[in-house]
């Protein structure tokens, strides 16, 4: 119930603002100041809101570029080895179709498979197979991790370079027989190894390393291929792997297309 001095009080604050009264509050604030204040108070220009750090009602919001979204040009560790395994096939690709060749007598220039064996020396035992040595391999041993496995991959990338080494050398001797052989035996081993690897080593790489680390093998990659290429050594290989298939007529796949 409201006594007879809370009603004088009331309506002396609302009578007084009504009339344009001053009325102080108990803190020391005149109402009827702020009554004004607040209807003298125009609205914010749009140029006003913009420099004091606030955007107009109908300006939509700028979108922040996010520091975290990757670069369309980074390349993974587990992507950069395996794309690097698609220029190994086109080359298994070629050799294939030199022993297949071979098999039927129908001549062919054997400097295309002497320059694929090349390719097969600089890009994949020098750089490819040397990066797994150091890179991978080691992360898995450490972690007693698939031991069995690093330890067999180690063994064929050996025993790789002495089948690439007999390959070359029968392309300079034309020695066919020799040169069918080596073909054989290296694409019999790299098929299962190159497998093994992308659906059993590279992806268990991500249990053994933090995300951290394995954006920065990526990055360490990208490194030592320009360091070792003076540039993007998978471009450059991918145009060379071209222009062997382009000279050995194996570059349209749609002739790899069953006819029925």
């Amino acid at each position: 119930m409201k006594t007879p001095r809370r009603k004088f009080l009331t309506s002396t604050l609302v009578g007084g603002t009504a009339l344009g009264a001053s009325v102080l509050l108990p803190n020391g604030l005149d109402l009827t100041l702020l009554g004004q204040q607040e209807k003298a108070a125009p609205a914010a220009k749009p140029a006003e809101q913009k420099s004091a750090g606030q955007k107009p009602a109908d300006q939509k919001p700028t979108a922040q570029k996010n520091d975290d979204t990757p670069n369309e040009d980074d390349v993974s560790a587990n992507e950069d080895l395996m794309r690097e395994h698609g220029v190994l096939n086109r080359i298994l690709l070629i050799y294939d179709e030199a022993n297949r060749r071979i098999q039927i007598k129908e001549k062919f220039d054997l400097e295309i498979v002497g320059k694929a064996a090349g390719m097969i020396t600089r890009f994949i035992e020098d750089y490819h197979e040397k990066l797994e040595e150091k890179h991978i391999f080691p992360r898995f041993e450490q972690a007693r991790t698939l031991t069995d496995l690093t330890i067999n991959l180690r063994a064929q990338h050996a025993m790789g370079r002495r089948v690439t080494e007999r390959i070359a050398a029968s392309a300079k001797s034309k020695d066919l027989v020799q040169m069918s052989a080596g073909l054989i035996a290296f694409i019999r081993m790299y098929r299962p190894h190159e497998a093994r690897e992308d659906t059993v080593l590279f992806p268990a790489l991500h249990k053994l390393v933090s995300p951290h680390e394995y954006d920065a093998m990526g990055e360490e990659f990208e490194k030592i291929e320009r360091k070792t290429f003076g540039g993007d050594g998978f471009d450059m290989a991918v145009d060379q792997v071209t222009e062997l298939e382009k000279q050995f007529g194996i570059y349209d796949i749609s002739q790899f297309t069953p006819e029925s």
